[in-house]
């Protein structure tokens, strides 16, 4: 008995008496990046570790033992960067961003990054552990190989697998759709056929985007830096931002673990105004509408604006609308809107009140969804809004309209339906319960294995040797092209063997006399 009570003493002790000094770096362009990794640090934050933060958004708010660092350059860049009309573009039918503005942002902002005088005085600290963001990880790479140590992925971009996949983790195009499009895991011939087509343009994109980080790094850094995808093929763990209730199921190596909804609540009590604002509606509730944090609805076209407000007045519920700029600024605003530059979403989406919730599709938005069970309707705007919300709909729990054809009937109506049709509801509570229904929370997930790479010094024996493979080997094609060529000469020899054959039994069959 003695003996048991020391043995638990002790391994309490392992996974709770050793504080290590993290770094978190995200070059995500959207503040949504930053999301889970706060969650992340507040967890290890309590188990005594030190986190050091690197972003390109300043801080709103203090958080106690977390360390934020922002480069004034990257801050600057990413502001210039982003200033633009996201909405009006798609509505237009247009490409959000450009093909050039796609690929500039990895290498342009990874320059920024290291130029800056604070990022120069970050080098020159120690650190036990990174986590970076599986999006652009890669600048932050050359960062860790300075350092010389361990380093993990916060995937934060859900159906992205560009990650995964380096790492060697099987991503097949026939049940992976890219998530730029459109489409879900069930994808005919014609789809299956354009999702391949779009991975593989995005793949070599990525490798022109990463030989133009890697020159930047080798200015910053030095040339014996090795090559981005060198140093990410030796990623020890990736926290992947999915989940198989709210992505897609997904074959995953030992050293992945999904934490979708790492930074979902219960909801609390609403303040006052809040309240007042939906009491005052009575029993029919209310509609929630954000565009979230990437998407600034103050700057949305007039005629969206002008449809909203259209369609918010024929509505018979209140609407909270979280919207950056003024109420004077909107024409014929209706009693039943109040606007707020910003609101508490995870309280707002737990409100027993509410009725549906008008959104731009974005992750974190479509997960807090499920896990408050609340039917959606969706108008994506660009990167991964379209994938999101076409597994929402094909899960029963949103409707996704197209900003390019919309109207103000539409809307009114595809809010109508998911709020008065009981199968969105339910849709959407039967995911709550599927992903409720876990042995531990994402959180203490994400804490354990961060803590699990720094016992074992990295956790290298989780990695899989799949991850120094090309594309060639892992689907066997050289296996096959040797297959192939050990055939054709069986075929060769053997053909060559019949003729010899044949040649010398002609040689010694007698010739029989002709007839006279």
């Amino acid at each position: 008995m003695n003996s048991l009570i020391v043995s638990s003493i002790f391994l309490l002790c392992v996974g709770s008496c050793f504080s290590a000094e993290i770094l978190m770096v995200t070059m995500g362009g959207t503040k949504s990046h930053k999301i889970p990794f706060w969650e992340l640090a507040k967890g290890l934050i309590e188990r005594g570790h030190n986190i050091t933060f690197l972003s390109g958004f300043p801080s709103d708010f203090h958080i106690d033992g977390l360390h934020e660092v922002t480069p004034s350059g990257l801050v600057e860049y990413i502001q210039n960067y982003t200033n633009w009309d996201l909405v009006g573009a798609r509505m237009s039918g247009e490409m959000p961003i450009s093909v050039w503005d796609g690929i500039r942002y990895a290498f342009q902002s990874c320059d920024a990054m290291l130029e800056d005088a604070e990022t120069q005085a970050l080098m020159n600290r120690n650190f036990d552990l990174a986590i970076l963001d599986g999006a652009y990880p890669e600048c932050a790479l050359g960062m860790v190989y300075q350092y010389k140590i361990p380093f993990m992925y916060m995937n934060t971009v859900g159906f992205y697998t560009g990650s995964l996949s380096i790492s060697g983790n099987p991503g097949s195009y026939a049940v992976t759709p890219n998530f730029y499009t459109t489409f879900t895991d069930n994808m005919n011939l014609l789809e299956r056929a354009a999702n391949t087509g779009i991975q593989i343009f995005s793949d070599l994109m990525h490798q022109f985007v990463m030989a133009c980080v890697y020159r930047v790094m080798k200015q910053r850094l030095g040339h014996q830096i090795p090559h981005p995808y060198e140093i990410s093929k030796n990623v020890s763990f990736i926290l992947q931002n999915g989940h198989a209730v709210v992505s897609y199921p997904r074959s995953l190596n030992p050293n992945v673990a999904e934490v979708a909804c790492i930074h979902c609540k219960p909801a609390k009590p609403l303040p006052k105004d809040l309240e007042d604002f939906i009491t005052s509606a009575g029993e029919s509730g209310f509609i929630y509408v954000s565009m979230g944090s990437s998407v600034k609805a103050a700057n949305m076209p007039k005629t969206l604006r002008r449809l909203l407000v259209q369609t918010f007045a024929r509505l018979p519920y209140h609407v909270l609308w979280k919207y950056e700029g003024s109420a004077g600024e909107i024409e014929g605003l209706t009693e039943n809107v109040k606007i707020s530059r910003w609101l508490p979403q995870q309280d707002i989406l737990g409100h027993p009140k509410l009725r549906a919730f008008v959104t731009h599709g974005g992750l974190l938005s479509m997960y807090e969804t499920v896990y408050h069970g609340v039917p959606v309707v969706t108008m994506p705007v660009f990167c991964d809004h379209d994938v999101n919300s076409a597994k929402a709909q094909v899960d029963g729990y949103a409707i996704k309209l197209d900003l390019a054809t919309l109207s103000a009937g539409q809307l009114y109506k595809s809010i109508m339906k998911v709020i008065h049709d009981p199968q969105y509801r339910n849709a959407a509570r039967f995911r709550q319960r599927l992903l409720l229904d876990q042995r531990t929370t994402p959180l203490e997930t994400s804490v354990y294995w961060t803590e699990y790479v720094l016992r074992h010094k990295g956790a290298y024996h989780l990695q899989s040797p799949a991850r120094n493979m090309n594309w060639l080997q892992y689907y066997l094609i050289d296996v096959a092209v040797l297959y192939l060529i050990s055939l054709y000469l069986i075929y060769f020899l053997v053909k060559r063997l019949f003729l010899r054959f044949d040649v010398i039994r002609s040689l010694h069959t007698p010739t029989k006399a002709k007839k006279l």
